[in-house]
């Protein structure tokens, strides 16, 4: 039985990109339909207190984030989740800067529409991205970011994992969480990080 799992990302966090390789690997060893949705970490922090540098990165943050959702309005949930690679690999492993020029290189490389880049540097399509970030963020409160999952309708944050493991073991990583999501008391387990996103 195919198992529907829903992914929100926001397109400039390391962390939600492991946790998206890791989805990919895990398309390849069990029957899940995957489907990418965006949220945005802009909106999640927008009128909070936040310290300069992180306010800066979460200005910046709105511009991937809307381009991703055009790009999904424009051409479907299979292109976004084309372009959420393309920026990926750019932002991340390719550590290029969070710039307008590196996503117009990453709307060409998935053959996306060319003023996307364009209407993304307006607020016209803000109130569709609050309620794209809503939907994914609202059964997992404020108090989490990205990535947020949701499996047979129950949502998770995370997982924060380092590096995303590959093939059965991704696939034994995805079984134990969906256990915990089927538990509806089930809040949250943590320890303290020790590693970056190792990309490889």
């Amino acid at each position: 039985m195919t198992t529907q799992v829903d992914f929100w990302f926001d397109p400039t966090c390391p962390w939600a990109w492991m946790t998206s390789r890791w989805m990919l690997e895990v398309e390849k060893v069990r029957d899940i339909d995957l489907t990418f949705h965006v949220m945005s970490l802009s909106v999640l922090n927008d009128g909070r207190d936040l310290p300069e540098d992180y306010r800066e990165a979460m200005d910046a943050a709105w511009v991937p984030a809307r381009a991703a959702l055009l790009v999904e309005q424009r051409h479907g949930s299979e292109k976004l989740a084309e372009f959420y690679t393309a920026i990926g690999t750019r932002f991340h492993p390719g550590d290029e800067p969070k710039t307008v020029e590196t996503l117009q290189k990453a709307l060409d490389d998935v053959g996306a529409d060319a003023d996307i880049i364009d209407v993304a540097q307006t607020d016209a399509i803000d109130e569709d991205l609050r309620r794209s970030h809503h939907e994914g963020m609202d059964p997992v409160g404020d108090e989490v970011g990205t990535p947020v999952i949701r499996v047979n309708g129950m949502s998770l944050f995370g997982p924060v994992i380092s590096p995303a493991p590959k093939g059965e073991e991704a696939g034994e990583l995805f079984d134990g969480f969906v256990k915990v999501t089927a538990y509806p008391g089930f809040f949250e387990l943590k320890r303290t990080r020790t590693v970056g996103p190792i990309f490889d």
